[in-house]
């Protein structure tokens, strides 16, 4: 049995070791890839501005923040929350920086010594899309992740965005099957699916798409002086 914490935070500037602090933390629980509804969402009042920059990010003003609990009066309930589970972060260096920090100021030892592990989905998209753009808010597009409702950044909806992402990263060429395989009972049943059902369009070349393609060919074996083996192969059927 696997328990996954999809984490994010927001925080008040970039640098945890220049003072800055985190101010929002969101947290969703997924038990075998499956939303619990065991999550997590805590404002803290950082006892400080947040840069311009950052507060163009998050929203979370110091007026907001002023009443909100501080991380320390907190950090050992996120620790019993956070304990043995496997984090799912994007970016994870920046969030486990800070986190850290905000431990290591409440007397409390980092993440590492309590948790499972921690996957960067960042480096997984990079991984598996080189070259391209691998940004949350992209890899929500790419994967069809409905995110119309985040104006701001929110630690708590950017938490939920990249559970939906991650399940995505991660169930590979299921995913046709994926919402059958969700409704089975715990231990599991064997689905039959008729293909036989599926009616697959037969698309048909053009006369353009078939010159084009002959034209193609020409090339390559021209470029291989006519070793290519499509040609081989084509001869020796004639013969």
């Amino acid at each position: 049995m696997s328990r996954l914490i999809v984490l994010d935070t927001e925080t008040t500037g970039l640098s945890a070791e220049n003072g800055d602090r985190v101010i929002e933390l969101g947290c969703v629980e997924l038990f075998n890839r499956k939303l619990t509804g065991n999550d997590l969402h805590i404002y803290f009042n950082p006892e400080r501005e947040s840069h311009e920059d950052a507060l163009k990010v998050h929203g979370l003003t110091t007026d907001f923040l002023r009443d909100k609990p501080k991380f320390a009066t907190l950090a050992k309930d996120i620790v019993d929350y956070l304990r043995d589970a496997e984090l799912i972060i994007h970016n994870a260096a920046f969030d486990v920086g800070f986190l850290n920090k905000e431990f290591e100021l409440a007397g409390l030892p980092p993440l590492a010594s309590f948790v499972g592990e921690v996957t960067d989905t960042l480096a997984m998209a990079k991984a598996v899309y080189p070259g391209k753009r691998n940004s949350l808010d992209a890899l929500c597009d790419r994967f069809g992740v409905d995110r119309s409702n985040r104006t701001f950044h929110g630690a708590k909806l950017d938490a939920q965005l990249l559970a939906d992402v991650y399940i995505n990263l991660t169930r590979g060429q299921d995913a046709l099957l994926i919402d059958i395989a969700s409704n089975e009972p715990e231990h599991g049943t064997v689905v039959s699916i008729d293909v036989s059902a599926f009616e697959l369009p037969v698309l048909v070349a053009t006369e353009h798409e078939l010159s084009a393609h002959e034209e193609v060919l020409v090339q390559l074996d021209k470029s291989s002086n006519g070793r290519t083996l499509f040609r081989q192969a084509d001869q020796k059927a004639v013969a």
